[in-house]
């Protein structure tokens, strides 16, 4: 309704692991309170009420987080991931700053990453890693944030489908990692907020 305030109990709704097969069905559904938006690369479909576009100013809210989650990822392949973490956060009004592929096969990317990872502003980072999973560490041992390691199914070789990627990740000797399960990008989102 117009000219109803928004409470903090007002929030998007969100629907994740959603293929373009199940958006096309969901799309046809009529909406009279809101708004539907399809993020392709994180699956995800989120309804925004129209109460929250017309009367939250700059998209913000008085409970969100002050600090900026920075959100980065070893390839390219580990995007959906991230992107289903960016995509939450972003529907809770947080500010989220991607950084992508600077995983450990070359630091060098990384170490030109530093100066964002290590802002100020910068309350949490989550890092989404396939493979080796040894991206986390390497953060955790640059900031002095949480991190939030998130393993995901990416990989060849003995990668087991994330598993290795987890137990990297769950024997991280730098301080402060939390890992999630496989390809839980959601769950990230839910920790870092």
């Amino acid at each position: 309704e117009q000219g109803r305030t928004v409470t903090n109990s007002q929030r998007a709704i969100l629907a994740t692991r959603v293929s373009p097969e199940m958006y096309e069905k969901v799309k046809t559904i009529q909406l009279d309170h809101g708004r539907l938006q399809y993020h392709k690369v994180a699956q995800v479909v989120s309804m925004t009420p129209f109460s929250l576009v017309d009367n939250i100013p700059n998209g913000g809210s008085t409970t969100m987080p002050s600090k900026r989650i920075v959100i980065a990822t070893a390839g390219t392949t580990d995007l959906p991931v991230a992107e289903e973490a960016a995509v939450v956060l972003e529907a809770a009004h947080c500010k989220v700053d991607r950084i992508c592929d600077v995983g450990v096969a070359g630091l060098h990317r990384i170490l030109r990453a530093l100066p964002r990872l290590q802002d100020p502003e910068v309350g949490c980072v989550i890092v989404c890693a396939g493979m080796d999973g040894a991206l986390p560490s390497v953060v955790g041992g640059l900031v002095s944030c949480p991190v939030v390691a998130v393993p995901t199914s990416i990989g060849y070789g003995v990668s087991l489908g994330g598993i290795s990627a987890m137990l990297t990740m769950l024997n991280s000797c730098a301080p402060g990692v939390a890992v999630m399960n496989i390809d839980n990008g959601f769950g990230a989102a839910a920790f870092a907020y």
